[in-house]
């Protein structure tokens, strides 16, 4: 299994579009005048009609009752819920949400699991090509839904984090983001390891990585660069991935050591 949403937005986004504007042409609804109404540009209603861009929750509504389309075009929200995520990950936070155990090594940014509201909001505001508003909001809530996979589900999902060094000296990550690693990594479910400079490995170069088991025991690897990312399933992959993760855990500091590493970087702020 790979990242095939990678190559094309994801058919929600289409079908609810391509609706929109069916909808709006029967009604004799101008682009301009769905735009004004909904208070997007034109060129943004034509980007989601053509299922570029995410029709947004708002959109749909008013274009519903522009349309008089009877409640047909807001009921597409419901199934553009599964899309808070970035079509390249959703089969990933699909399978998060079964795991029973989850090991991840990340090299550049604090996991989506670790991060507080601001440092999410600061990554999610600044991407490019920008999200509108409502976007951005509905990934940093769905990002923060996420975290509940480190208190609330009985049985405790097993939880192991590594992160380079060049994650923790990251201007974005601040005294607030530190204590909260802390408060993480004191749950008994959870271990976090630093990776130091001295001690990286060529594995820790290679990029981030997550390795999941399902309830059903499947196992999964997940790794994910700029432009593409990868949910596998083959047993090959899935043993690569284990051996590269592997040999960072033994290299990292222990999750004690850990500990006291990131509060003398509290200590320094």
């Amino acid at each position: 299994m790979s990242g095939s949403n990678n190559s094309q937005p994801p058919v929600a986004w289409r079908y609810s579009g391509n609706q929109m504007k069916r909808w709006r042409t029967k009604a004799n609804i101008s682009r301009e005048q769905l735009a004004e109404a909904a208070n997007y540009s034109p060129d943004t209603i034509k980007s989601m009609e053509q299922g570029v861009r995410m029709p947004t929750p708002r959109v749909l509504d008013v274009a519903d009752e522009l349309c008089r389309a009877e409640g047909l075009l807001s009921a597409a929200k419901d199934y553009l819920q599964r899309e808070k995520f970035p079509a390249r990950a959703q089969d990933f936070m699909e399978r998060e949400r079964e795991a029973i155990s989850r090991w991840s090594y990340e090299a550049t940014l604090v996991s989506g699991l670790l991060q507080t509201e601001a440092y999410a909001r600061t990554l999610i505001e600044n991407r490019y090509p920008p999200l509108d508003e409502e976007l951005v909001e509905q990934r940093i809530a769905a990002r923060m839904e996420r975290q509940s996979i480190l208190t609330k589900r009985k049985p405790p999902v097993g939880l192991s984090f590594v992160l380079y060094e060049a994650v923790l000296r990251s201007p974005q990550v601040d005294a607030e983001q530190l204590h909260r690693l802390l408060e993480v990594a004191s749950l008994r479910n959870v271990a976090l390891q630093v990776l130091p400079f001295e001690r990286a490995v060529p594995a820790a170069l290679m990029g981030p990585m997550v390795l999941l088991e399902t309830q059903a025991h499947e196992r999964f690897a997940f790794t994910e660069g700029p432009f593409a990312s990868e949910l596998s399933a083959d047993p090959g992959v899935v043993n690569r991935v284990t051996e590269r993760l592997s040999m960072i855990r033994t290299q990292a500091l222990s999750p004690a050591e850990s500990a006291r590493f990131i509060e003398g970087m509290v200590d320094r702020q």
